[in-house]
């Protein structure tokens, strides 16, 4: 990582948190250790995601595969448990 691309993370993490507060990005994550990045994103299909993430500072700097997809399940999808007083 070089100093140019460190300074681009501050506004990249605005990027990503107005998103985020927009419901457009569902889940961020970076890995140090191999330096990915796997992103959630609510879009119409390839192309818009392809077209929203092209608008942040650190767009230049990725290799990136978008995939559609079909079931996404976790506990933040479920109803929270009924806990009886």
């Amino acid at each position: 990582m070089t100093d140019e691309f460190m300074q681009l993370v501050p506004e990249h993490r605005s990027f990503i948190n107005d998103l985020i507060e927009k419901g457009v990005i569902d889940h961020y994550v970076v890995t140090m250790e191999s330096q990915r990045v796997w992103i959630t994103i609510n879009a119409k299909g390839k192309r818009e995601v392809k077209k929203i993430l092209s608008k942040s500072p650190l767009f230049k700097y990725w290799k990136m595969e978008i995939e559609e997809l079909f079931v996404i399940d976790g506990q933040h999808y479920r109803l929270p448990a009924v806990q009886l007083n």
